[in-house]
């Protein structure tokens, strides 16, 4: 079995998948819907499987599943009855089960998107929600318990913008004994999260669920990966143990509407061992990163610790 945190640098890493909307994408997939890729969960689940399929091939310990925007009431809005999308909120988990499972090894992280991924405006990258601690709780509440009796292995509450909503996560989890999650946020820069609240206080925050062993890490994704090693390096100052999966490189031009930049595999793989070195204990990829990324990220990370 794997076990995830308070390894510490001396020990193995644990690699996570990239991706996931890049790898729909790259088979022609149309995520343009403001359910994205949890439409998919509804109209053809066997390409979500393929997706954790290749990641797991590529190296992965941990499948993501595919809960980002899978959400009560934004499937309930499409039509499904509320059996139904609570029923395919847990088909996330079970799809990423069933490929961790023929590929005999790994864990499985419920994929839990932010409030933002929700309103699909971009404020999971603000934090600006216009809902307080006690609204995002509430909100949250449903799914969190769905999730919690999938079967996960783990909850990846991800791409996290702001305190008020680490805090309702944290209530969350302190209401379900025996489950374990990680937080990873957003940021604004090297220091500082989406909504200007300083990563030292979020983790100071947090630091008693970890304590607990409740809570396996806090970090960071979809963010660039030139601003990890400094955010991965103020979680472990605390003492906790960090997660880090940032974007490719590439960057979005709102503009034009298409990625600048280029992001090369290898190089990936050879930051991520910097990650590692700084204390992150979890390292994979987020937007713009496939199994190529992560292949890189496994060699590298198996000859760092050979």
């Amino acid at each position: 079995m794997i076990c995830v945190g308070r390894t510490g640098t001396s020990a193995r890493p644990l690699v996570l998948d990239g991706g996931l909307a890049t790898r729909l994408e790259s088979y022609g997939c149309d995520l343009g819907d403001a359910l994205w890729s949890a439409r998919l969960l509804v109209e053809d689940p066997a390409v979500i499987r393929r997706a954790h399929r290749d990641f797991f091939e590529a190296g992965a310990d941990v499948a993501i599943a595919a809960g980002y925007q899978a959400n009560v009431p934004a499937l309930t809005a499409r039509g499904l009855a509320r059996s139904e999308a609570v029923r395919v909120v847990a088909s996330s988990v079970e799809m990423a089960r069933a490929e961790r499972d023929a590929h005999g090894s790994g864990l499985v992280a419920a994929g839990v998107g932010p409030y933002g991924a929700f309103l699909a405006d971009g404020s999971e990258y603000t934090g600006s929600y216009g809902l307080d601690e006690e609204g995002l709780y509430r909100w949250h509440r449903e799914r969190w318990h769905v999730l919690a009796d999938s079967g996960a292995d783990l909850m990846a509450c991800e791409t996290v913008p702001s305190l008020p909503e680490v805090r309702a996560l944290r209530r969350l989890l302190a209401e379900t004994p025996g489950v374990r999650a990680w937080v990873s946020l957003t940021c604004r820069d090297d220091s500082r999260i989406s909504d200007g609240t300083p990563l030292r206080d979020v983790v100071a925050e947090l630091a008693p669920a970890y304590a607990e062993g409740s809570l396996v890490a806090v970090g960071v994704n979809c963010v660039a990966p030139s601003k990890v090693p400094a955010l991965v390096r103020t979680v472990a100052e605390a003492g906790v143990d960090a997660v880090a999966y940032p974007n490719s490189g590439e960057l979005w031009d709102a503009v034009s509407r298409q990625w600048t930049g280029t992001s090369e595999p290898a190089d990936f793989g050879a930051a991520a061992v910097e990650w590692w070195r700084a204390g992150a204990v979890l390292v994979g990829g987020c937007c713009r990163t496939g199994p190529e990324h992560i292949a890189e990220v496994r060699a590298h990370v198996d000859r760092a610790v050979a």
